[in-house]
């Protein structure tokens, strides 16, 4: 049986705004390049898979949060 959680509209907002902080966000990119470039260690290579899983964690949450506030990613 699903539930429903009240929320208020600011939390809501609040997560469909969350993005990677710009530092982590570069990282990811870094990771990304290099990797397909063939450059990565093994230990970035985990980095990478970390903060990719985490992007779209990230991303799913947000496009939630948006359809419930009715507005679409920008």
């Amino acid at each position: 049986m699903p539930a429903t959680i009240e929320a208020p509209t600011s939390w809501i907002e609040s997560i469909g705004d969350f993005r990677l902080p710009p530092e982590t966000d570069r990282q990811l990119q870094s990771l990304m390049d290099r990797n397909t470039e063939g450059l990565l260690q093994p230990a970035e290579k985990e980095e990478l898979s970390a903060l990719a899983a985490l992007s779209e964690e990230i991303s799913l949450l947000r496009a939630q949060a948006l359809q419930l506030l009715g507005r679409r990613p920008a």
